[in-house]
């Protein structure tokens, strides 16, 4: 019976994966109000019931694909081979200029008016942004028993964000990678 259960098991996870990166694409294409789980079964090209089925509420699909992609880049950070300075702020920026920054900042936004998508977004906020900042200290090889090192990583991970706002209107590549240079020099001299 088992042997009968896991191609089950398995279409049911790769239903839920399809998704959720379905979702992270509708939102961050669309936006919030453009973003239904009736869009989003069909892009995933599953019917709406299975997408219910898997996500009883809108709020529930876009706040799981929204955590599914941000533990997604931080495994793909954590795997990366030990790099320099500029290369660890120049990953950490891109998690803020790609579609998963665009779809959380719609979800963000949506948030702001909705009360019962507030609660659950501001939980998800805090996981992902301590987890960010967890991931930052580890890429950078940064020591925070020392004074002002948390607060110079949270600064890295507050700019890295600014830039993925600037990104959202125009492609200000040239001007981030100035930026990202930078950064690196300064967390070179604050890290060593």
């Amino acid at each position: 019976m088992a042997a009968v259960t896991a191609p089950k098991q398995d279409r049911s996870r790769a239903t839920r994966q399809r998704l959720l990166e379905a979702a992270v694409s509708c939102l961050a294409e669309h936006g919030w109000a453009g973003s239904t789980v009736a869009v989003v079964a069909e892009r995933a090209g599953v019917s709406r019931g299975a997408a219910q089925h898997h996500f009883p509420t809108r709020e529930d699909l876009f706040t799981a694909a929204v955590e599914y992609v941000a533990e997604e880049r931080s495994q793909a950070l954590r795997t990366l081979p030990s790099r320099d300075r500029h290369e660890a702020v120049a990953a950490l920026v891109d998690l803020f200029t790609g579609p998963l920054f665009r779809a959380a900042l719609h979800l963000w936004v949506a948030a702001s008016g909705e009360d019962q998508l507030r609660a659950r977004v501001t939980e998800l906020e805090a996981r992902v942004g301590r987890e960010s900042h967890r991931m930052a200290v580890e890429v950078l090889g940064a020591d925070e028993s020392r004074p002002g090192v948390r607060e110079t990583v949270q600064g890295l991970l507050d700019m890295a964000r600014g830039l993925g706002l600037a990104t959202l209107l125009t492609d200000d590549r040239a001007r981030r990678e100035r930026v990202v240079a930078q950064w690196a020099l300064l967390l070179d001299e604050a890290l060593a």
